[in-house]
């Protein structure tokens, strides 16, 4: 894990990012802990309410609460009330972002994708598990 980190850094980060995102972030002075939120809202199959997101991130709700506020302060997600619940509100990628972070996400994603490739089918079904099993451990 040490070697990747450099992977998940900001210029590594920032250099795949296309540049509307890009200049989005920057020109609001959104960080990384900022752009931690969009993948969870990418891979959700609904909008998320920011108790939500929060326990995605492991965060503090005052901490998500501020994430989203400048993520929503940028144009980059959507707030909207929850119908079944006017105490909640709802958050979700802005449409005009949708498809520059599934890019992203993609670009980003490259590299694992070649060396799981390079690998015996038996080989990648275990690296897979293993994905799998880190991610349920991570989340608990």
């Amino acid at each position: 894990m040490p070697l990747l980190e450099p992977y998940f850094r900001g210029a590594a980060v920032s250099a795949l990012m296309p540049e509307p995102l890009r200049e989005a972030m920057e020109s609001h002075g959104l960080t990384p802990r900022h752009g931690a939120v969009l993948p969870q809202l990418l891979a959700a199959d609904e909008p998320l309410t920011v108790s939500g997101i929060a326990g995605r991130l492991q965060v503090s709700l005052p901490t998500a609460s501020e994430l989203v506020g400048g993520l929503a302060r940028a144009g980059i997600v959507t707030r909207t009330p929850d119908e079944t619940n006017r105490r909640r509100v709802l958050v979700s990628l802005a449409e005009e972002y949708r498809p520059l972070l599934e890019s992203f996400v993609a670009r980003r994603g490259e590299p694992l994708l070649r060396a799981l490739a390079g690998l015996p089918a038996e080989q990648r079904e275990g690296f897979m598990a293993g994905l799998r099993a880190w991610v349920r451990e991570v989340q608990q």
